[in-house]
């Protein structure tokens, strides 16, 4: 990058930035380029966006932009962008990505406006690279519900997917959202990856229930990339649920028997579950 090439004029249209999920070093030499030749950044937080102008040394209007904007908002945006360059970014990683702008792209397809990627971090690739979960086919799926039931319900809807389940998630919803996970889709992998790129990142992977206790004692903080594994094939033939389940039953609390066979066989939680009480007599 050069003086000459600072000075040029972007040309017309929307330009989707990807900007650093903590580290800012992360940020490319392609969005400083365009941070520094648009005309006009669109943000959700222009404290957040004034900061990371002022780390690249680029100095240009801001204009608040959240999926709470009105659609005034939306339309002054898109005639900004007729005859000049209008930068979008989130308060970290890549826009659309659980953050706003998909109203805004869409209308500007419409107009006939050229949409452009300037492609960078993002939480929910990062968090897939580091997990040790599969990842030739994963499902993002944003933030989970914060109700209890409907979070099991998106769940058990997405339990059959064949693929790794991507969520995002904060400190204060973890433990019940890894309760939610180890009772819908027991036997699952599941991995924390929390803090990316940050001074304390890690990733924690293992058994739902075993992270739930680690993170009881540990209060996690910080932005967390939650990832269930896709469904397990059954280590052994279901046919033998049955004999597995009396076996566990003879020596195990109901819960507990139907963990256990859950885990060995894939089978679903709640029909094993209502075996067992059948068998208890109950």
């Amino acid at each position: 990058m050069n003086r000459d090439t600072e000075d040029q004029s972007l040309e017309p249209g929307l330009y989707i930035v990807a900007t650093p999920i903590g580290n800012l070093g992360d940020i490319t030499f392609r969005a400083v380029d365009v941070l520094k030749r648009c005309d006009l950044v669109a943000c959700e937080d222009t404290r957040v966006a004034g900061k990371l102008l002022k780390h690249i040394g680029a100095s240009k209007p801001l204009r608040r932009y959240d999926d709470h904007s009105a659609g005034r908002a939306r339309e002054e945006l898109v005639a900004a962008m007729r005859n000049g360059a209008v930068a979008l970014i989130s308060d970290a990683g890549t826009p659309l990505v659980s953050d706003p702008g998909y109203r805004l792209v869409v209308e500007a397809h419409n107009a006939g406006i050229a949409v452009v990627a300037v492609p960078g971090p993002c939480a929910a690739i990062a968090g897939l690279t580091v997990s040790g979960l599969p990842n030739d086919r994963f499902l993002f799926a944003g933030f989970l519900p914060t109700k209890d039931k409907a979070r099991c319900d998106v769940l058990a809807e997405l339990g059959p997917v064949p693929a790794t389940l991507v969520f995002y998630d904060t400190g204060p919803r973890l433990t019940k959202s890894l309760a939610a996970i180890a009772t819908t889709l027991p036997g699952r992998t599941v991995a924390v990856a929390r803090e990316l790129t940050k001074i304390h990142e890690e990733c924690r992977r293992g058994d739902p229930f075993e992270l739930v206790a680690h993170y009881e004692a540990h209060p996690p903080k910080g932005e967390i990339v939650l990832l269930v594994g896709p469904p397990l094939e059954a280590k052994v033939p279901a046919a033998d649920a049955e004999a597995l389940l009396v076996a566990a039953l003879a020596t195990q609390k109901t819960s507990q028997a139907v963990a256990e066979v859950a885990r060995l066989t894939g089978l679903d939680r709640k029909a094993l579950y209502a075996r067992a009480m059948e068998l208890r007599g109950k």
